[in-house]
């Protein structure tokens, strides 16, 4: 999270991408660990900097991808970034949400959701 509020170009991309890589590889974290990830890249969707930009919208995609509720936060994340009226935000948003809803990626999380429930049932 500090690393992501600096202004040095490559610390800035540097902590959006160590939130991506904690998203996917942080198999047993809390939904409550990525939340705030999400004000933090709402915070920072207005820098041009293409580096910068590219890694919000990776960050703002991994959390998107993790599971169902976290999906529907980050699309909620997406929707209230693509409203911000600079051409970053617009672009972080409109690839995030292309990813976020198609139904590919939505029918892969809600068979994740559904393996899940079954496991816990048979428990």
């Amino acid at each position: 999270m500090e690393w992501s509020k600096r202004d040095e170009d490559f610390v800035r991309r540097a902590g959006f991408a160590t939130m991506a890589g904690f998203t996917v590889h942080a198999k047993d974290a809390p939904d409550r660990s990525f939340r705030p990830f999400l004000k933090r890249i709402e915070a920072a969707s207005d820098d041009p900097r293409n580096f910068i930009k590219k890694a919000v919208n990776w960050a703002l995609r991994q959390i998107g991808k993790r599971n169902s509720a976290l999906h529907a936060a980050a699309i909620e994340c997406a929707r209230r970034v693509a409203a911000r009226d600079t051409p970053s935000a617009r672009w972080i948003a409109r690839d995030a949400l292309r990813e976020l809803e198609d139904p590919v990626q939505v029918a892969r999380l809600q068979a994740r959701a559904n393996k899940a429930n079954h496991a816990k049932a048979r428990a």
